[in-house]
């Protein structure tokens, strides 16, 4: 008899929910200040990924993330499409598994000089993550402005690093993220391009994994998607209290900023077919392992 009333009892726990899978080996996502990176940011600092014994390694530049990731420190990676393709060629196996946001504004090109004085102007400093979907976007814009690559100095440099930039009189050009340009524009350089206006090149950011540990994480990663969906659904409804979790990871910017942040980007954690279309035919990328 009181075995039967054991076996009842765990019966109940496990169809109530109450009797939860432990997960004992943890997963890492290793993820940069980036504004279309907050929901994991916000999800971390609320517990939510705790129950999924999930953790998140927060560093400054892209190229950090990505180093991070190849090094085996991290699992998962939070990334653009430019760090994708470097990462495949020492992870063949790597896959985009949930689609985060695509840029609308918040990748962008300052300088101190306007679009026509960059054109006749020699001996142009550039600073950026050369390794990065920075030069991507900086390629496309001299090519866009006809401005050649032979008169640019390059510097290359990782977004935290750049904050100690002065300005300067010298012809410069900064390639740059929310929330990094909001310093650089309090120093008086100001906006020559951003994805909002350049438009030969798409940003899409994305969660990627290798097959192998999805395959081993299936049903984790899927309640992760879910987690996402749902911090991004309250930061958007309650900025005032999603600002103070997430500032100190977006380089502590203001909340006016912040709101702001919001604004340059498109959030594609639902993705419509249309965006499953671009991210297959514009970028290569293989969609049958993204969760919907």
């Amino acid at each position: 008899m009181l075995k039967k009333a054991v076996y009842y009892f765990i019966m109940i726990l496990f169809f109530t929910g109450c009797f939860d899978q432990k997960y004992e080996k943890p997963l890492t996502i290793v993820s940069n200040a980036w504004i279309g990176y907050a929901p994991i940011f916000y999800a971390k600092e609320k517990g939510y990924l705790d129950e999924l014994n999930i953790k998140v390694i927060p560093v400054v530049s892209l190229v950090e993330a990505a180093d991070t990731f190849a090094t085996g420190k991290a699992d998962m990676v939070t990334a653009t499409q430019h760090e994708y393709y470097k990462l495949k060629k020492q992870f063949p196996d790597i896959i985009p598994v949930i689609l985060l946001d695509s840029s609308n504004g918040g990748d962008m090109i300052l300088s101190n000089k306007t679009t026509k004085e960059l054109q006749k102007a020699k001996n142009i400093q550039a600073y950026l993550e050369v390794d990065s979907i920075n030069m991507d976007i900086l390629d496309e814009y001299l090519k866009n402005n006809k401005i050649s690559k032979n008169n640019i100095l390059f510097h290359n440099t990782d977004q935290s690093s750049l904050q100690s930039l002065k300005y300067t009189d010298k012809p410069t050009l900064i390639v740059t993220y929310t929330p990094y340009d909001y310093a650089f524009k309090k120093e008086g350089y100001f906006e020559v391009a951003s994805t909002k206006n350049i438009d030969s090149i798409v940003v899409i950011d994305a969660l990627f994994t290798t097959k192998a540990i999805l395959e081993k994480n299936r049903q984790r990663v899927k309640k992760l998607k879910k987690i996402i969906d749902r911090s991004i659904k309250e930061l958007c409804k309650d900025k005032k209290d999603s600002y103070k979790i997430v500032a100190p990871y977006l380089d502590n910017i203001s909340y006016k900023e912040y709101l702001k942040s919001l604004t340059t980007i498109k959030w594609i954690n639902n993705p419509t077919k249309k965006i499953i279309s671009l991210v297959q035919k514009k970028l290569g990328y293989e969609i049958g392992n993204i969760i919907k």
